[in-house]
């Protein structure tokens, strides 16, 4: 937040003597911008080169599911938990042209049942049990975990393989324990947690672009044939 000439920064991870208190100036502030923005163009670059093949995969796999008439379930924590709500958004909502309502949920937004569950069950069943209530076979779910070992996204991808469900994972680094359990994964090459979550939202945003295009092909054709 900046008043004037001088900026207040309260982010972790800022070096000292950026701080006001400690004699503030605007060259290291530019220096340390610089290079936050170039580690993530670097991070998204390296997801290019290392997933593209991985996340066309997922593309392909979820827009099929949608085609036949399925929908998706997202779910995270934390931040994770606001990508699904955010990706769940662009199916629901558009996200770049007009279009019939696409069917997505994130598992993360009713507290009444988050509270619910976390209280009868514990915690680790609150993705779990909302999988059990909404997925059928023909649904995918998609988990969000930067380490990929949150027991609670663990538990509703295991959920969601139970009934057959098409199960993607969103993770950074090695995967975690989530590599191995989802049918596609989506490790995201990079230790830092904000720069992991800045490429889940990135690949949100391509594969409810992609999957928008396949079933607004799909209806035209449809309505043509009609």
């Amino acid at each position: 937040m900046g008043y004037g000439n001088r900026v207040v920064n309260r982010n972790r991870g800022v070096p000292k003597q950026m701080l006001p208190e400690q004699g503030f100036s605007s060259r290291e502030l530019v220096a340390w911008i610089e290079e936050e923005v170039r580690e993530s163009l670097r991070v998204k670059q390296a997801l290019l080169q290392e997933c593209a093949e991985t996340l066309a995969a997922i593309c392909a796999a979820l827009a099929e599911r949608l085609e036949r008439g399925g929908k998706l379930l997202l779910f995270g924590n934390g931040g994770s938990a606001a990508d699904a709500q955010h990706i769940a958004a662009e199916f629901v909502g558009r996200y770049r042209c007009e279009r019939a309502a696409i069917p997505a949920m994130a598992l993360t937004a009713n507290s009444s049942t988050l509270t619910a569950v976390a209280n009868d069950y514990g915690y680790d069943e609150v993705f779990a049990r909302q999988v059990a209530a909404f997925g059928t076979k023909n649904d995918a779910a998609i988990g969000i975990s930067t380490s990929g070992n949150s027991p609670n996204v663990l538990r509703g991808i295991s959920a969601a393989r139970e009934r057959g469900m098409l199960t993607i994972g969103f993770t950074g680094g090695v995967g975690g324990s989530l590599q191995s359990a989802v049918d596609l994964c989506l490790a995201v090459p990079s230790a830092a947690t904000s720069h992991i979550q800045e490429c889940h939202i990135l690949a949100g945003h391509i594969v409810s672009g992609y999957c928008e295009r396949v079933l607004t092909e799909q209806a035209a054709q449809a309505a043509g044939k009609g």
